[in-house]
């Protein structure tokens, strides 16, 4: 049996600001489709915009979608609601480490970009 087509990063690039951005994001559809726990829509979602089959901005504009987003969204505003003092602290060390890991690698992707542009 044939593997399936991805879409590369650049695919993505119509919804994405920047390289790492549109990196980030295959990185996450990846993630998501790949877990159960996201549940079936989801998965659906991301495995549909990896294949081709539907566009990032077609995922996002659609119904179907869309509540299943709101749905996992309205389970996690929940979860966190639910969380302790000492579990918010840690999912907030978390989430600023993740940002500034996010940002690193697009400062990065940038510098390489200028870099490329610079030796023409």
């Amino acid at each position: 049996m044939a593997s399936e087509y991805e879409i590369s990063d650049d695919e993505l690039l119509d919804t994405a600001d920047n390289p790492a951005q549109a990196a980030s994001l295959h990185k996450a559809l990846r993630t998501i489709a790949g877990n159960p726990s996201v549940g079936p829509q989801l998965q659906e979602m991301a495995k549909d915009i990896l294949s081709g089959r539907v566009g990032m901005r077609e995922a996002v504009q659609s119904e179907r979608y869309l509540g299943a987003i709101g749905a996992r969204l309205d389970e996690m505003r929940a979860a966190a609601e639910n969380m302790s003092p000492e579990e918010r602290e840690r999912s907030q060390a978390r989430a600023e480490k993740m940002i500034e890991e996010r940002e690193e690698q697009e400062r990065a992707a940038e510098g390489r970009a200028a870099g490329g542009r610079d030796r023409r």
